[in-house]
């Protein structure tokens, strides 16, 4: 009987997976106290708020998330607030998908620091609008 054998970039994708997922997960570690944690799985990270917003749920703050070719990064807040996502420089939009998510393949310091910046610029943002 054949032995299967994992292929090697499959492997290799799911260290570079667990790195940036890693990395991500330690940008929303600082809100676990002001936010509700609604997933924290291996791969998987959402916070929302405590309580309900306009329409009676809870509003979604931010999540990082496995995927299978890449680890994605929610800010919703951006969509909300324009003025925030204006800040963002060329190097990170390259990751953007769509208004609010960013998708790496890799580990990039630069981008993480900046989305460290945004993330805490948008929670204080929606603090400041009394949304949290």
């Amino acid at each position: 009987m054949a032995v299967h054998n994992p292929r090697p970039e499959n492997a290799i994708r799911a260290l570079f997976a667990d790195d940036v997922y890693s990395a991500l997960r330690e940008i929303l570690r600082p809100y676990e106290d002001d936010l509700a944690v609604k997933t924290d799985r291996p791969g998987h990270c959402y916070l929302e708020t405590r309580s309900p917003s306009f329409n009676g749920r809870r509003m979604f703050f931010a999540a990082a998330k496995v995927k299978k070719r890449y680890v994605s990064y929610y800010l919703p807040a951006l969509y909300m607030f324009q003025e925030l996502s204006n800040t963002i420089s060329p190097t990170l939009r390259k990751t953007m998908q769509g208004h609010s998510c960013f998708n790496f393949t890799a580990l990039q310091p630069d981008c993480l620091e900046e989305l460290t910046r945004l993330t805490r610029a948008c929670f204080f943002m929606l603090k400041s609008k009394m949304l949290l």
